[in-house]
C-alpha cells in the first residue's frame, strides 16, 4: 500500500494513540458507559432514551452521562423537546475513545460485548473461533490487517440504509502448555 493512499492515512491516524488521563481511564472503565458510547455513536441520545435503552434508571444513567461528557466522550447537542414538551438535551459520541491507551479494560469490554451480543436477535447473530499457528512476523501482519480493515469499516458512518453492527475481535496467545 503506498504511504500517500487514504487508506494509508486513515490507517495512521487510527493507530496514533495516546495514554487516558486518570479522568478518561475512568471513564471508559465502565461497561455500561462503553454501551452508552456505541448507542451515541452514529445518533444523539437523550439520558431519558439512554436509560430506556440501557434499562437503568435516569438519575444512575444521568451519573454515567455526565461522566462521558465532562471527559469529552460524549459532546451535548442542541436542546430539543421530549415525549411530554420537557427539554431534553441529546448527546452524541465523539469517538474520542478510539484513539486512547486505557490499559487493562478486560473485563469492561467483554460485559459490554456480552450484553449488547445477546441482545441483538439470534438469528443475526455471527461467532467464530479460530486457532492459529503464526511467527511474529505473521501476528504482526495480521493484526495490521485487522486494524487495516477496522478503519476501512469504521469510516463508512452514516450511510442511507446503513443499519450499525457491532464487532468484538480479541487475540491472545494460547499455548495449551502455559497453562
Amino acid at each position: 500500500m503506498n504511504d500517500d493512499t487514504p487508506a494509508a492515512a486513515a490507517l495512521a491516524r487510527a493507530v496514533e494513540r495516546r495514554d487516558a488521563t486518570d479522568a478518561e481511564a475512568k471513564a471508559l472503565a465502565s461497561s455500561i458507559r462503553i454501551r452508552i458510547l456505541r448507542l451515541c455513536l452514529d445518533e444523539a441520545m437523550s439520558n431519558r432514551e439512554i436509560a430506556e435503552a440501557t434499562g437503568l434508571n435516569p438519575a444512575t444513567s444521568l451519573h454515567h452521562v455526565r461522566m462521558l461528557a465532562d471527559t469529552g466522550f460524549l459532546e451535548p447537542q442542541e436542546a430539543r423537546r421530549g415525549k411530554r414538551g420537557s427539554r431534553e438535551i441529546p448527546y452524541l459520541a465523539t469517538g474520542k475513545s478510539w484513539f486512547l491507551n486505557t490499559g487493562d479494560m478486560t473485563t469492561e469490554m467483554l460485559e459490554a460485548f456480552t450484553a449488547e451480543f445477546t441482545a441483538a436477535p439470534y438469528e443475526e447473530r455471527t461467532m467464530g473461533r479460530m486457532a492459529a499457528m503464526l511467527t511474529e512476523d505473521e501476528v504482526a501482519e495480521f493484526r495490521t490487517r485487522i486494524d487495516e480493515l477496522f478503519e476501512e469499516f469504521r469510516s463508512r458512518r452514516n450511510k442511507d440504509g446503513a443499519t450499525q453492527w457491532g464487532l468484538f475481535i480479541a487475540m491472545h496467545p494460547s499455548d495449551p502448555h502455559d497453562r
